[in-house]
């Protein structure tokens, strides 16, 4: 059965998957697990080999999927998200990649051994990194913006150029050697511009097509991704490796043409490319072999690997940054984050085979090199960019915090108490007077409209792990959770009761979790506050349970809100029912008769319950 085309194409599916979600889980590098994952099935196992099984297809199909993996990456590169750090992209980009690639060539040469004709024609793969790498661990590190979106356009944009950059240094040392005529060099420049140009061509093409409505709904996916393919295969086929760039410009062109329908494309493209990264990190890990593993040990490979990680690309960074307005701390960790991914371990395969037959000496060990290289990048960074980020003061934040849609009296006491755990929170309204009552309270506010595009690239939300949607429309509110149910996740989107109609005018699918039951919508709550309701704060504890805590407010008005637990994470009651509440804290919006209560206990000195109990 092991041997089943089908049962390994199937296993190979589901493992990626299934380490994404252990990488998610217990928060670490998914690249990592999705690597250690492929070598216990292939090399130190040996269960799955599946070069050895798709043969001949093996190498088309994991081209096509990185194409795939970078057009995706492209269609987010819209140059409204760079304004204000537009020159340290370029520079980064140019000036920075050019000196990774010249100190990168010497390293190979004199740490690795290899000939200064070979090195120089790797030096220049290895100035890339690549969406496969970089945009998990974003994901993973929730960085401030300036450098997450650094990293995230470096990593895209010098992916194709990265692999040019290698062609056009073959090209190079083959001319110097006499084995092509300039007319080739020639060929290469005409061939790299046609590519964009066919790439940008078709992107606009497509967009104009589906911005006109000349394309049904049921068919934009299909056909942008059919697209995708052709342009990659014409371009790679005019000239090797120049499909990258092409599929690089379409997603470019697209991603700023501003297309209503570019959101549904992304979140489309998203999920493909979750399975793509997966699926292609393990085969190319379950495809190697233990001598090509052992070959990684080497002193000289190691020295190699060390310089470029703690030598070549700092200096290419703190060098190509000079006067481009980076703190030194945002240049210290761009300079260390430099993971390589599927790009080097594909393509250094291509230049290794086309070296060798050539007769250069030395070209046999590149696939190991790369590998070396690609390995202990995705370790170092992978577990290090948190940890570094944090220190540096460049993580977003620590705490996953909420972000609250209408401002209003309840919801400047609600972000208050969420404040008060030291948990961030945001509260956005389209109206700067709604937003009085939290300005008041320090609250953090945003004016605007969450569901524009303006707002996208002016607030910062990745701080904000749920979203609570609490305006005074219905309606609006269960659009903004249908928009931002992809990023958050049906597990993190409330929106409050409604106020007018039946809640049953709205799928599930349409609207969010309902926050609070059904009849304190965000008027009624409103009122609550305005007429004197405050926040109170209440622990339990073994001698204090849950159900005491229900009991004793049966003779009060008491809405919980939400809890804490002992390690600090936010929670809603009605998603936990089950969950232990021991040293939990709820928090609830009180009616004042418990402040008269209190008053009269302590006047009496009467006993009150072992739990603590205050107002916020």
């Amino acid at each position: 059965m092991l041997d089943s085309v089908l049962f390994q194409i199937a296993m190979i599916i589901t493992i990626g998957v299934l380490s994404q979600w252990i990488a998610w889980r217990f928060r670490l590098p998914a690249i990592v697990i999705m690597s250690l994952a492929g070598l216990i099935i292939g090399p130190f196992f040996g269960l799955f080999s599946p070069q050895e099984t798709f043969g001949e297809i093996f190498s088309p199909i994991i081209s096509l999927a990185v194409a795939i993996i970078l057009f995706e990456g492209s269609l987010s590169l819209d140059f409204r998200e760079i304004r204000g750090f537009r020159h340290s992209i370029v520079r980064i980009s140019t000036v920075g990649a050019l000196i990774a690639w010249l100190l990168g060539s010497l390293a190979a040469h004199y740490l690795a051994g290899l000939s200064l004709d070979v090195a120089f024609v790797i030096g220049g793969l290895f100035i890339v990194t690549g969406p496969t790498v970089i945009i998990p661990l974003l994901r993973q590190a929730k960085l401030k913006e300036r450098p997450a979106t650094i990293l995230k356009w470096e990593g895209i944009v010098v992916d194709p150029f990265g692999a040019l950059v290698a062609l056009f240094a073959m090209e190079v040392v083959f001319f110097r050697n006499q084995m092509i005529s300039g007319t080739s060099l020639l060929l290469f420049f005409g061939a790299s511009v046609l590519a964009a140009v066919i790439g940008a061509g078709v992107g606009f093409s497509i967009g104009w097509l589906l911005e006109r409505g000349y394309i049904p709904e049921y068919l934009k996916s299909p056909i942008v991704l059919g697209s995708v393919l052709l342009v990659f295969v014409l371009s790679d086929a005019i000239m090797h490796e120049t499909g990258l760039l092409a599929v690089t410009a379409m997603g470019i062109v697209m991603a700023n043409m501003h297309l209503s329908s570019l959101r549904d494309l992304l979140h489309f493209k998203e999920n493909i490319s979750v399975l793509l990264i997966s699926s292609v990190f393990i085969m190319l890990t379950a495809s190697l072999s233990i001598d090509t593993l052992l070959e990684i040990l080497n002193w000289h490979m190691l020295a190699f690997v060390l310089a470029m990680m703690f030598v070549v690309r700092p200096l290419s960074i703190w060098l190509s940054t000079i006067g481009v307005g980076l703190t030194n701390k945002e240049r210290t960790l761009i300079g260390w984050i430099a993971p390589r991914g599927i790009v080097a371990l594909t393509v250094s395969g291509f230049f290794a085979d086309v070296l060798v037959k050539s007769g250069f000496e030395g070209a046999e060990i590149i696939t190991a090199l790369t590998l070396g290289l690609v390995f202990s990048t995705v370790l170092a960074h992978g577990f290090s960019i948190g940890w570094l980020a944090k220190k540096l003061g460049l993580q977003a934040t620590e705490e996953s915090g909420v972000i609250i849609v209408g401002g209003g009296s309840f919801t400047a006491v609600l972000a208050e108490a969420i404040q008060s755990f030291d948990k961030p929170a945001l509260i956005m309204d389209r109206e700067w007077g709604r937003l009085y009552k939290a300005r008041q309270l320090n609250i953090k506010t945003a004016v605007g409209d969450i569901l524009s595009e303006h707002t996208e690239f002016s607030v910062d939300l990745t701080p904000y792990e749920t979203l609570i949607a609490a305006s005074g429309e219905d309606a609006y509110n269960a659009l903004i959770c249908h928009r931002f149910l992809p990023e958050y996740g049906r597990e993190h989107i409330y929106q409050t009761p409604m106020h007018t109609g039946d809640p049953s005018d709205y799928s599930k699918t349409l609207g969010g979790k309902t926050f609070l039951d059904q009849g304190y919508d965000i008027h009624t709550l409103n009122h609550l506050v305005d007429e004197g309701y405050t926040i109170r704060k209440t622990t339990l504890t073994e001698q204090y349970t849950y159900s005491d805590y229900e009991e004793d407010q049966k003779s009060q008005t008491t809405i919980p809100l939400f809890a804490v637990d002992q390690d600090n994470n936010l929670f809603f009651l009605e998603d936990n029912k089950k969950r232990s509440l021991d040293g939990v804290t709820i928090v609830s919006l009180t009616s004042p008769i418990r402040k008269i209560i209190k008053a009269i206990e302590k006047a009496g000195n009467s006993e009150v319950s072992p739990s603590t109990d205050e107002n916020v």
